[in-house]
């Protein structure tokens, strides 16, 4: 049995793309080129090695990280595949903490879609290195010049074709490389890098012309900045130019630097079975992947950790640190009782090194995001991606108290794999689930029936509300019991605004080591928990409170007593403060034929949207602007026919606004 071959350096990638991009197509591709599988699958037949999920198979669209592994030369490639639809951002956002590199699919017939640019907007934020892969070349319509000048003026405008393309839009299609030892090719690199590159500028200006090791050693520097894109023409279903992407992903994304401290996040959980190893095919071949198998909530859960420095191994207990909704920094220690490094020859059981992947189990409170090593605690140091922006009541559809727990149940097993969501239980037997956008909502929907058996109806979806103090207010108030002097528990609350974007903060003016620190604890946990949830149902952000009295009597008081009184000493404070309701606000960008513009301008209008750039462009106008999220749904449904299919949208979730009186709707409270 031939020997696996000698690994040196590992590098976790993600594919992203829009939706029917082939970002599918092309996992599939690479995993059979290494051979990992002895068989491509079908997006269309549902048998993806990535798309493991009913779901998934049934609508041919990625809606969960899922992590793939191969082996190309002396190089593992760990292959991160990413949700596609613009509901499940957030889920994408949260993998892309955990990359080296990403390589984004475009299909050389349909082009730049909107999801395209949302995607580059944050890779590009990130400053991670992107390659781009120009599949379906062997498609009727594809381009290849026009596409290049579609993407430097609406994604990146460095860019550098690496491969062309022979008999482009037919079956025919193939790709050769652009080798830089032809001096039109170096000449054409060494432009391109002088624009970013002084000591590349020099050598174009002055002379003499750079060696090709020269030119790709620049290269290699400024695309791992995020400042130059290389670019390769391919085709996922003939192979055709997957074999030079490869190299370049060895070639040009350096791996993570290490360290001694073990440092890594968790950015996906698996319930119940816990997945497979193995993905068939070669038995001791160069790749493992861990299915997600079924999440019914029975059997433990299996999370995947992404190690950035430092060593873990089987049987270490580790302590993880999680940013809780409300703001509240925790901590969650377990022991490691299985360790399987992805990729490892044999399914490794450990140790989990620097720039590895490993599915581990022991850790039965583990959640997406958590942390493994320190953690700041100030809002630089909390997740980049936004909040969701919508909210949804669910009822089970089968009456009584038994269906409406093992339903609330199901979305709790949920919301623990995507904690963004936050799932709670509402009077009368709902249960309130936040969300990105409606196909999301349809796929919990058919999550619920197809892993649960639980039918559930959702009420229309509602803009989340917050709340921000618009004064100072202060409280206070003691709980005594009867038959006792004194009281068990004081707690006196200030309650002050702070800038925006601060979050929640937690201060103490009272004189250190006055109170036990549980009963510390006990009064900041209620704080934050007491804000995430709000008084009036919507949660209260972007202010300090401060602890400025506190009291209480050895050794009756409990921590329960202060858990008691400060939810009333807040609520009281807050009521003195002042608040002000704020909605959720998307801002967007439009592109859109000339003689749409006058009905599209008033559309957009009536849906509240504020256009704070309009731009007459050689192809038609370009808006840009922002509107309320609640009117975002309805706009993108009306749009096809305001621009005859034309019209190009985007939209992400940005800072908020004042409500509006009489124009949004409560919150479900």
């Amino acid at each position: 049995m031939p020997s696996s071959p000698r690994v040196s350096q590992t590098l976790n990638i993600g594919v992203l793309a829009h939706v029917d991009a082939g970002k599918t197509s092309l996992t599939e591709r690479l995993l059979y080129d290494a051979g990992v599988i002895d068989r491509l699958g079908s997006v269309d037949a549902g048998d993806t090695q990535t798309d493991t999920g009913e779901i998934e198979r049934q609508r041919g669209i990625t809606v969960r990280t899922a992590v793939a592994s191969l082996t190309a030369g002396d190089t593992q490639l760990n292959l991160i595949d990413t949700p596609g639809h613009s509901d499940f951002i957030a889920e994408v956002e949260r993998a892309l903490g955990v990359l080296d590199g990403a390589v984004l699919v475009l299909s050389a017939v349909e082009g730049v879609q909107a999801q395209t640019r949302v995607l580059m907007k944050t890779l590009r934020r990130l400053r991670l290195p992107v390659l781009l892969f120009i599949n379906k070349i062997d498609r009727a319509g594809a381009r290849d010049a026009g596409l290049l000048a579609d993407i430097r003026r609406t994604l990146a405008p460095h860019l550098l074709p690496l491969t062309a393309v022979r008999e482009l839009g037919t079956r025919n299609a193939h790709v050769r490389p652009r080798s830089l030892d032809d001096p039109g090719m170096r000449t054409e690199a060494a432009e391109l890098l002088a624009e970013m590159d002084d000591a590349m500028l020099a050598r174009v200006v002055d002379g003499p012309l750079p060696s090709a090791g020269e030119v790709w050693a620049t290269l290699a520097a400024r695309t791992a900045e995020g400042l130059v894109h290389p670019v390769f023409f391919s085709s996922a279903l003939s192979g055709q130019g997957v074999g030079a992407l490869v190299e370049g992903v060895a070639r040009l994304v350096p791996p993570a630097p290490g360290g001694a401290e073990p440092r890594g996040t968790v950015f996906a959980v698996e319930r119940g079975a816990g997945g497979r190893s193995g993905v068939g095919g070669r038995s001791g071949g160069s790749g493992t992947r861990g299915g997600r198998g079924t999440r019914s909530g029975r059997g433990g859960r299996t999370a995947y950790l992404r190690l950035f420095s430092g060593e873990v191994a089987l049987r270490q207990r580790v302590t993880l640190h999680r940013r809780e909704p409300g703001g509240a920094l925790t901590e969650h220690t377990g022991q490691i009782t299985a360790l399987e490094v992805v990729g490892a020859a044999g399914a490794a059981r450990g140790p989990l090194t620097a720039g590895n992947i490993a599915r581990i189990k022991g850790l039965p409170g583990v959640r997406v995001g958590d942390r493994l090593g320190p953690v700041r605690d100030d809002p630089s140091d909390r997740p980049h991606f936004a909040a969701p922006t919508l909210q949804t009541l669910v009822h089970a559809r089968e009456p009584g108290a038994a269906a409406a727990s093992r339903l609330h149940t199901a979305l709790l097993d949920l919301a623990d794999q995507d904690p963004l969501i936050h799932a709670r239980a509402m009077p009368g037997g709902a249960t309130s689930v936040l969300l990105y956008g409606e196909v999301q909502k349809e796929i919990i929907a058919a999550t619920l029936v197809q892993d649960y058996g639980v039918e559930a109806e959702f009420e229309p979806s509602r803009p989340v509300l917050v709340e921000r103090p618009s004064g100072i207010g202060e409280a206070g108030r003691e709980i005594a019991r009867s038959g006792h002097t004194g009281p068990w528990a004081t707690v006196g609350l200030r309650v002050e605004p702070t800038a925006r974007g601060a979050g929640v903060v937690f201060g103490y003016e009272t004189e250190l080591g006055a109170l036990p620190r549980a009963f510390h604890t006990a009064i900041e946990e209620t704080v934050y928990d007491t804000l995430f949830h709000g008084p009036r149902g919507r949660s209260v952000t972007d202010c300090r409170v401060v602890l400025v009295r506190s009291g209480f009597v050895g050794p009756v008081s409990t921590a329960a007593d202060f858990r008691d009184v400060t939810p009333v000493v807040l609520d009281e404070a807050l009521e003195r403060a002042g608040w002000r309701v704020y909605e959720p606000y998307h801002a967007f960008e439009l592109e859109l034929p000339p003689e749409t513009l006058a009905a599209v301008t008033a559309q957009l209008a009536a849906a509240e949207a504020d256009i704070g750039e309009s731009v007459d462009g050689a192809t038609g106008w370009l808006l840009r602007g922002e509107i309320p999220a609640r009117r975002v749904h309805g706009f993108e449904r009306v749009l096809p026919r305001l621009t005859h299919g034309e019209g190009v949208w985007w939209s992400r979730p940005c800072a908020d606004r004042p409500l509006r009186a009489g124009t949004a709707r409560e919150p479900h409270a």
